[in-house]
């Protein structure tokens, strides 16, 4: 008998292996869109909760706006009770101002990626959810596909995958919310029951409602990060990642709370 050929082997490996992670998670109990610092937060954090969560990521690298730091300087801050989450993570920051830490950018990046795995977070890299479930009002679902195929506006039909939670963490756009908002017509907990848009930068007022407006929206549907604040008009905050961080951590314990975990 001949020796199977080693391309064969590797390429057999990586499509079964693929495969049935996808297959595993075609049913889960949480779906996070957009793989950012509060994201990831709340895939850890559910995890280790024992749930089944999926993150997914438009970027071929999650971690979203973490990388760059403020303006390509790969440093970033953080205030101290954030570093204290981050130290769960094995994450470092070093004292900078009273109250105030800084940490290199791309360690935070790759340790709550690290973080979110090593809980048992799936996380589907360049794929898109380009739409949502929805069943008499209730979000229920994503509608998913390779980010690739959205980018050159192939005509591929989606893939579906069921959810109890679906947390929008896609940053300033608030992907997810507009299209529960604007094409299912649902009237979500905000002052005009739909999205208020982003303020200007206000970067201690930002951090503050950051974690103020994560919550849930409507029946199955939740925000975090500078998607809550965007739905909620609340304003920008720049390379200080404090409150993108406690918010992760508080739609993590909203969800929990609900799904009874």
């Amino acid at each position: 008998m001949n020796e199977e050929i080693m391309e064969e082997t590797i390429s057999g490996a990586i499509v079964r292996s693929y495969f049935k992670k996808l297959t595993d998670n075609l049913a889960i109990d949480v779906a996070i869109v957009g793989a950012g610092p509060s994201g990831l937060v709340a895939a850890h954090d559910l995890a280790r909760r024992g749930l089944k969560v999926a993150v997914y990521e438009s970027k071929l690298a999650p971690g979203g706006g973490t990388w760059g730091g403020g303006m390509l300087m790969n440093e970033v801050v953080v205030q101290d009770d954030a570093a204290e989450i981050l130290a769960e993570f094995g994450i470092r920051t070093e004292p900078a101002a009273p109250g105030y830490r800084t940490l290199d950018s791309v360690e935070m990046a790759s340790g709550l990626i690290f973080g979110a795995r090593k809980a048992g977070a799936v996380i589907f890299n360049a794929v898109r959810v380009e739409d949502v479930v929805m069943h008499d009002g209730v979000v229920g679902g994503v509608v998913i596909n390779w980010n690739p195929v959205a980018r050159l506006e192939m005509h591929v039909d989606p893939l579906v995958v069921t959810t109890r939670a679906l947390i929008d963490g896609t940053g300033h756009p608030s992907e997810i919310v507009n299209k529960v908002v604007h094409k299912a017509g649902v009237a979500i907990d905000s002052p005009t029951g739909g999205i208020l848009g982003e303020k200007p930068m206000w970067m201690e007022d930002g951090e503050r409602t950051t974690v103020l407006n994560t919550k849930k929206l409507c029946p199955g549907l939740y925000a975090s990060g500078m998607a809550a604040n965007n739905v909620q008009g609340g304003f920008r905050m720049g390379p200080i990642f404090g409150g993108m961080i406690k918010s992760g951590r508080k739609v993590a314990e909203l969800v929990a709370k609900d799904l009874g975990a």
